[in-house]
């Protein structure tokens, strides 16, 4: 779309135009979701609608998925760089290569070129996740991916119709490295069938207002997104904000994790996202695109800043997202990519982090932080044919000023998801059994506002054999909490078999691990992060989830300090005295300037904290346990415990980098913790960076 001067044109035909253009995106999904095949696409929708211009501007989206639509403007340059000179009526491109444009090789991104007077107009976009695209394991997931081969078949920008024809031999040759090529043919026509209703429908509103008037309502409303965002970004105080996070690689079965660094700037109406510290690409399921990290750059600032007004490709605009090529952040051939979710996630966790630095008011603890894909696929000798289930129970959402964190529901980054799809539909289609879909509880993240609570769901198998896969975070390190709330529950999966003895998956990473019938495959998802202070919970509150199952009796009083009466209410002069003295257990340390080195690791990087061996008995810890110092002005700071004997007992010795994470001073008195405090038998704490399971009731 080219630009247009300003054409004379009255606000109400501008918004008619503009309510054209959501209208078009909605007949589009509605068009995806009655003709798909898949139960990825047609019931857990996950797949996304959108228009953009042919430099890659999003003009239009629908109520989709952000982590589709926000990296696709890649995508659509992408194919231009290969393909634009020969673009022609009657083609379709197809491509989800992660190198060009693509987020993970699931996500299949159709375009199709829309001409105008001869010359090439705008793109209606679909793209979807394709619930195989080979690769090693059945789905596409593998938790053992050392490089991008393990992943699935790569699809360059490809002509897959040119000119109205379909490329036959390209087809046959994509269909033969696909599990289930029938659905996918039926999944692709669905979305072809949606780019020619968007082309359609497009056509028709150009004709009946005219090229010129169309582009000025188009550029308008993207000028109007720009200026919103940036009357938004300049009522914050400029400055510099530092945050850090991790996702969780393993050396040699020992935990390596890769640090995603933010420094966050803010000057005047423009904002910029620098990630250049963060850890180089690794071999493992933990690296993404550029394109899906500035997604969740544009996620936490639209959702934290401004959360109703439209998003299209001027809210981009006064954003910048810098990163280093070959990076976690920013990946390169030929390292995996299928951690798009999780490092999507990660990136808006450190942004919320940077922004409660700043505007504490406007976000919330940490999300679940993983898009928790499990997997089941193999043969089903009921249908006689190949299947591949997926399930993603939903995690927890963060606590915020106003109110606790939602329970079991698709995070801000996911946008409308119903991962939580009804079982009935479920066991219609794959050869299994959902014995339980419940509230997991204890899962999460205490404090003044709770974090919500992730699902519970055990799944038994009804086919003969089949293959378990899983690529996840939070496994390890969990959703952290806000404003010295909480960190929530970690996710926990685990399979009990017919015969033998259970099997947890400590790590997170699983691929195509052997399932027999009769065996039942348990998925936990993590909590969100709590806000403020556990022990400043209302205890009527706490009550409340006590009642309702969201709490155990247990965790009200070793947590929010509140005893409840054997009859239910509150016992307020116990709650009280139990509040005193879990105020009084508090571990406190004073912080100290430190030159010393601050990080350490193997191929990744993580923060080491060094203590007097004191607080090995003080929080009973040992050295390489994980411990978060809890900062007074949001997320806190996770860290490695290193014992050096010459430190004195309380001092807490930081980097300059870490005085600005944490927003202290030299002489502050700050609390230091182990990260998560559950009682119930699903705990895990790190040892020697290593993963060891905390009671026996787990599993059974």
């Amino acid at each position: 779309m080219k630009s247009v001067s300003a054409v004379e044109m009255d606000p109400i035909t501008q918004e008619v135009m503009v309510e054209g253009l959501a209208a078009t995106m909605a007949e589009m999904r509605a068009n995806v979701m009655k003709a798909a095949y898949s139960a990825v696409i047609a019931l857990i929708q996950d797949f996304s609608c959108g228009l953009f211009n042919p430099t890659g501007e999003i003009i239009a989206q629908g109520p989709d998925h952000p982590g589709h639509i926000m990296p696709l403007p890649w995508g659509v340059r992408a194919c231009m760089e290969d393909l634009g000179n020969d673009l022609a009526p009657g083609d379709v491109v197809l491509l989800n290569d992660p190198y060009r444009g693509g987020t993970h090789l699931n996500d299949v991104t159709v375009l199709l070129p829309v001409f105008l007077d001869g010359e090439l107009f705008c793109f209606p976009a679909v793209r979807a996740h394709w619930a195989d695209v080979g690769g090693i394991s059945p789905g596409s997931y593998s938790g053992e991916a050392t490089n991008i081969f393990y992943e699935g078949i790569r699809i360059p920008p490809l002509k897959i119709y040119e000119r109205g024809e379909l490329n036959k031999a390209a087809w046959t040759l994509l269909m033969a490295n696909v599990r289930l090529p029938e659905e996918r043919r039926g999944d692709f026509l669905a979305c072809v069938g949606a780019c020619r209703i968007g082309e359609k429908r497009i056509l028709e509103m150009v004709e009946r207002y005219g090229k010129e008037r169309f582009l000025a309502a188009v550029n308008a409303n993207l000028d109007r997104a720009e200026r919103r965002m940036r009357a938004r970004i300049a009522a914050l105080p400029d400055g510099v904000y530092h945050a850090e996070d991790y996702i969780e690689f393993f050396s040699g079965g020992r935990l390596d994790p890769g640090l995603i660094a933010l420094r966050l700037e803010i000057a005047g109406d423009e904002l910029v996202a620098d990630f250049r510290r963060s850890s180089p690409q690794l071999p493992g399921v933990v690296n993404s695109t550029a394109a899906v990290t500035l997604a969740g750059v544009v996620i936490a600032v639209k959702s934290a800043l401004d959360p109703v007004g439209r998003i299209n490709a001027g809210v981009f605009r006064p954003l910048r997202c810098l990163t280093n090529p070959g990076s976690i952040v920013n990946v390169a051939f030929d390292a995996p990519a299928n951690a798009h979710g999780e490092i999507r996630k990660r990136t808006v966790s450190v942004m919320l982090a940077a922004l409660a630095k700043v505007a504490p008011e406007l976000v919330t603890g940490d999300l679940c932080g993983t898009s928790f894909p499990n997997v089941i696929g193999g043969w089903d000798v009921i249908r006689k044919k190949p299947f591949v289930y997926l399930a993603a129970p939903s995690g927890g959402n963060g606590g915020f000023a106003e109110a606790d964190g939602p329970n079991a529901l698709g995070n801000v980054d996911m946008g409308n998801l119903p991962l939580n799809y009804p079982s009935e539909e479920q066991e219609s289609i794959f050869p299994l059994v959902v014995e339980q879909i419940a509230l997991r509880q204890d899962s999460e993240g205490a404090g003044r506002h709770r974090g919500g609570t992730g699902v519970t769901a055990r799944v038994r198998l009804l086919t003969d054999a089949g293959e378990y896969s899983l690529t996840c975070d939070r496994a390890v390190i969990p959703p952290w909490g806000t404003l010295g709330a909480e960190a929530a529950a970690p996710i926990f999966n685990y399979i009990v078999p017919v015969e033998g003895e259970p099997m947890a998956f400590h790590l997170g990473k699983v691929s195509s691990y052997p399932v027999r019938k009769g065996d039942k495959v348990i998925l936990q998802a993590a909590g969100g992060g709590g806000y403020g202070d556990a022990l400043e919970r209302d205890p009527a509150l706490v009550s409340a989830d006590v009642a309702d199952d969201y709490v155990s009796v247990e965790r009200a009083a070793s947590v929010y300090g509140v005893i409840l009466r054997a009859d239910g209410p509150c016992d307020e002069a116990r709650t009280r005295e139990r509040r005193r003295e879990l105020l009084a257990a508090r571990h406190y340390g004073v912080v100290e300037l430190s030159a010393a080195p601050a990080y350490t690791g193997i191929r990744g990087s993580h923060r080491i904290q060094r203590l007097a061996p004191v607080w090995s008995e003080r929080l009973g810890v040992v050295e390489g346990d994980l411990v978060e110092l809890v900062s007074p002005h949001g997320a806190p700071v996770r860290a490695w415990v290193r014992f050096d004997g010459a430190l004195s007992a309380d001092a807490l010795p930081l980097d300059e980098l870490g005085l600005a994470l944490l927003g202290v001073s030299p002489g502050d008195r700050i609390q230091l913790r182990v990260p998560f405090t559950l009682n119930s038998a699903n705990d895990i704490v790190v040892r020697q960076g290593r993963i060891t399971p905390v009671g026996d009731k787990a599993i059974r």
